[in-house]
């Protein structure tokens, strides 16, 4: 468990008692003038007219700024702070704008909370949403696995299972494994994709050979400007279009081209198919966690999700293309390096 990093605790004066203290230094200026020089230049110890009104003057300068001050800084800061504690305890119908914010610098912080509380909150509701599908996920495999466990362990010894009935039960079981272990390395993708560590870079050249390798039902060729380094490490890049080949895979594709195009600042990647394409009911799913047409054949539906997120964690983004024939195509966009 991380650390929670605490301010230290020591007396520190709240910002109210500064603004104060300086305003009030600033007045009590002329009137000590004034009384240096009464004090010095003449006997009388009436006020002059002249300096009673020089000192109504400052004392109204002296209020109206103190007005400004706590309208545009402490009132706006200590407004933040209380909508802080509401949010901390109330959730995300708390993460709204302030009435009034007084000074740009406030608005910008201001802003700059509310996305990162919206952000937390988010994140919070995904990790929820996707700890109810990883639970349910497994669950599946898990109970057709002991199902078919308890059917042999109870077999009959009077009317024993047949030769075929047992392989077709161990079968189950050996394909629910592996469907286990096909979840759980996606799970490790996904946990690699969302807390990146490793920083690198790579080329759709480098790639090309391992994508080959693992995918020997695909032709894969690379077109463009493969050889343009883009900031991804090799592993990452692997992790990415390796799902993104297994995919097409899963809807019968034979071929696969990756297409690169460079820019002065990024990279272009169309990574194109001639499989069964994608529905246009599924194009706005594709990238929900666990969502999947190809349970069938081994799809988990975390596959897209890990592309997004793995090149999100680098700069990148990916998007559906719209495809006039068969076949689905994907546009990554990826920063080059420095």
């Amino acid at each position: 468990m991380t650390h929670v990093l605490k301010v230290r605790t020591k007396w520190r004066p709240p910002l109210a008692m500064i603004v104060y203290a300086v305003l009030l230094a600033v007045m009590a200026l002329p009137v000590l003038i004034i009384i240096w020089f009464r004090a010095t230049e003449t006997t009388s110890i009436r006020m002059t007219p002249a300096e009673v009104g020089a000192l109504v003057v400052v004392l109204t300068l002296t209020l109206g700024v103190a007005y400004v001050l706590a309208r545009t800084i402490t009132r706006p800061i200590n407004a933040l702070i209380a909508r802080t504690d509401e949010i901390a305890r109330g959730g995300k119908a708390a993460i709204r704008p302030l009435d009034s914010y007084g000074t740009r610098e406030i608005a910008t912080l201001s802003q700059s909370f509310l996305d990162l509380a919206g952000k937390l909150v988010d994140r919070t509701e995904y990790v929820r949403s996707f700890a109810s599908h990883v639970s349910h996920e497994l669950k599946s495999p898990l109970t057709a696995i002991r199902g078919a466990a308890e059917l042999l362990r109870d077999d009959d010894v009077n009317q024993p299972m047949t030769t075929a009935q047992r392989l077709r039960f161990l079968d189950n079981i050996i394909a629910d494994a592996e469907r286990l272990d096909t979840l759980l390395l996606r799970l490790r993708e996904l946990a690699q994709a969302e807390l990146p560590i490793a920083q690198g870079e790579t080329t759709v050249e480098d790639v090309l050979p391992v994508l080959r390798k693992r995918f020997p039902c695909l032709e894969i060729s690379g077109l463009g400007d493969t050889h343009s380094v883009i900031a991804l490490p090799f592993e990452a890049a692997g992790i990415v279009f390796a799902n993104l080949a297994e995919n097409a895979a899963q809807h019968g594709a034979t071929r696969l081209d990756l297409v690169a195009s460079a820019n002065a600042r990024t990279v272009i990647i169309l990574v194109r198919d001639d499989g069964g394409g994608i529905s246009e009911g599924n194009r706005e799913r594709v990238f929900q966690p666990f969502f999947s047409t190809r349970r069938e054949q081994g799809g988990t539906g975390m596959g897209l999700d890990i592309v997004r997120t793995m090149l999100g964690s680098y700069g990148g983004e990916v998007h559906l293309r719209q495809t006039m024939g068969t076949g689905a195509e994907f546009e990554i966009t990826l920063p080059l390096t420095a």
